[in-house]
Parts: C-alpha cells; sequence; structure tokens
C-alpha cells in the first residue's frame, strides 16, 4: 500500500507531461512519501501515447493506462481510481494549470480530519466570459440545487482518502459531481485556495457547451440525492399535483354544465357547450399525465429495489462499527 496515488487524467497533453512529471517529483521530495503517478491516456493522438510509454520504462513511479478510443475524464478518473494503490488519492489536470506544490497544503488540511479536500482556485487564469463567466453561475446553480456550498467544484485538484473513491461510482459525465456524491455518501469536505496558472502548451478541450451539459446533468444528481431510493415519491407527487389540477378543471366544467341545466333547463344545459373549451383539454391532458407519472414511480420502484435486493447493495453508508468483528450480525 502506498502513501499516495496521483490520477493524471491526460488527452492530447503531450508538451506538459514531463514538465509536470518533474514539478510533482519536486513538490513531494521533502515529504518523503511512497506516491504513485497514475496517468490515464483518454485516446491521446498528439504523441501523448509513446511519451507515457517512454515515462513508464524511465520511472518506477510512473504509471500509464492507455484507453482505446476516447471516453472522457469520468472515465479516466474512475480507472485511475480502480488502479490507485493509495491511502490517499489525489486528482490533478496534466495541462498543468493545478500546481503540484499545492499538493502538501492538501495533505496537511486531510490530515485534520477530512474525508476530501478539494482545490479552490481563488484566482482562476481564464477567459472571463468563456470559462469564468459560465463557471460561476454553474456553480452557484448546483450548491443551490444540492445544498453542497463549494466556491469552486471544478477545480480537479482534488485529494481523497481511498475509501471515499471506492464508494463512487463514477459514469457519463458525473465527475464534475464528485463533491456532491461525497455530499450524500456522509464523507466530511474542506475546501483550500490554490494557485492556478495559465496554460502555457497545449490547447483547452472545455468551451461554453460544457456548461449546457452540466445544467442537464445537475438533474440526475439531484434526483439521485433525493429520491434515489424513493422514487415513487417524486413521480407520486408530481403524479398526484398533475391529476388534481386537472380533476379541478374537469369538475368546474361539470358544475357549470350542470348549473346551466338547474337555471335553464334542459335548453340551458344543452346551450352549455363545454366541449370545444380549451380547460376541458388541458384537464383530460393533465389527468393522463398522472397517470403516467404514477406509472412511471411504480416502474422506478420496482427497478430500485431490482438494483439493491439482486446486488446486495446496502441503503446506507458506514463510517466504521466499534465492537465485534465489524460485520454485522447474521439474521435467519
Amino acid at each position: 500500500m502506498k502513501d499516495l496515488s496521483i490520477v493524471v487524467p491526460v488527452y492530447n497533453e503531450v508538451e506538459n507531461l514531463r514538465p509536470l512529471l518533474a514539478e510533482i517529483s519536486t513538490a513531494l521530495a521533502p515529504e518523503k512519501l511512497d506516491y504513485e503517478v497514475i496517468f490515464v491516456n483518454d485516446g491521446s493522438h498528439d504523441g501523448s501515447t509513446e511519451l507515457l510509454c517512454q515515462l513508464a520504462a524511465e520511472t518506477p513511479r510512473v504509471v500509464a493506462i492507455q484507453f482505446r478510443r476516447n471516453h472522457g475524464q469520468t472515465a479516466a478518473f474512475a480507472a485511475g481510481f480502480d488502479y490507485a494503490h493509495g491511502r490517499t488519492i489525489l486528482t490533478i489536470d496534466a495541462d498543468r494549470q493545478n500546481d503540484p506544490a499545492d499538493i502538501p497544503r492538501l495533505m496537511a488540511k486531510l490530515h485534520e480530519g477530512y474525508d476530501v479536500v478539494n482545490g479552490w482556485r481563488q484566482d482562476r487564469q481564464d477567459a472571463f466570459l468563456m470559462r469564468k463567466l459560465p463557471s460561476t453561475i454553474a456553480n452557484r446553480l448546483i450548491a443551490r440545487a444540492s445544498n453542497v456550498r463549494l466556491h469552486d467544484r471544478g477545480c480537479s485538484l482534488r485529494l481523497f482518502r481511498a475509501e471515499v473513491v471506492q464508494d463512487l461510482h463514477l459514469y457519463g459525465e458525473m465527475h464534475r459531481f464528485i463533491p456532491e456524491m461525497v455530499s450524500f455518501a456522509g464523507y466530511s469536505m474542506a475546501e483550500v485556495p490554490v494557485n492556478h496558472r495559465p496554460r502555457v502548451a497545449g490547447a483547452s478541450k472545455y468551451g461554453i457547451g460544457r456548461t449546457f451539459r452540466v445544467l442537464v446533468d445537475l438533474i440526475t444528481i439531484v434526483f439521485l440525492r433525493k429520491y434515489s431510493d424513493r422514487p415513487m415519491h417524486l413521480f407520486g407527487y408530481l403524479g398526484l399535483a398533475c391529476g388534481g389540477l386537472g380533476g379541478l378543471f374537469l369538475a368546474y366544467l361539470f358544475l357549470l354544465k350542470v348549473w346551466a341545466g338547474i337555471t335553464g333547463g334542459w335548453a340551458g344545459f344543452h346551450a352549455m357547450a363545454i366541449g370545444e373549451r380549451p380547460l376541458l383539454s388541458l384537464g383530460i391532458l393533465l389527468v393522463i399525465l398522472s397517470v403516467q407519472f404514477l406509472v412511471m414511480g411504480l416502474i422506478a420502484e420496482l427497478m430500485v429495489r431490482t438494483y439493491y435486493e439482486t446486488q446486495n447493495k446496502p441503503v446506507y453508508h458506514i463510517r466504521e462499527v466499534l465492537g465485534r468483528e465489524g460485520q454485522p450480525e447474521s439474521r435467519p
């Protein structure tokens, strides 16, 4: 077991890899740590593959994981976590905008008793309109929706205890919401200001389109945080709301028809035409939607039960068990 594993996703960063490795070595030299650097090559086509092979042959600390094609940063993080052997695991970008000199500061904060320490790029060296402004808006929206208060959830410089990453199940593009998943599992987090540097080589892989993907993924995170083990609560509330509103509209039209018959007799009853009123169509639509929401909720409940029961997935996260053997009691 090593003291530290450093996971570095790589996509077309051939000019930055060797300098980054040198900076990591310089930053950790005074710490006397047994560490490894895991480069995850996410389908690069600029010479990064060949350079990583050289670095792995030259430096025993280097582990190079080569993907067959580009899978995205989430998959790179997941592979790095799976192959890490450290008691603590650090993630850092390959573009050298994160400063390895900040690693000891994150480690000192982790030793205060936290499970995860996040980097906070207070003086971010990126374009305001294309990077900083969208990131600020996304951070505030996510913080309000998830109730996880962080200044900078987009910083890749992040330090974990090993047991935390074992609880992370990354897929899609969910690496952006690691703090939310960590908070959902009940782990403690801290945030430390870190140095952020302008890019000196290579090209940025991010654009304004990433912000819209973040907002869409936020819906998934909110659902997983609040309703992952009880989806019927969400779909049931929506179904009852739609059904109740649609029922009120239909009841209102029905009463209008009846009242016209009471006050105007048979002629009045026929004179009150409700079949062409938009309110009737809206009421019927809402009732149909309510049935669909309720059915979706039932299906989701069955899927959740299947997920937990067939795979023996726990619905809780335990920090520690004191006494006995640390194993749950067997039940008849």
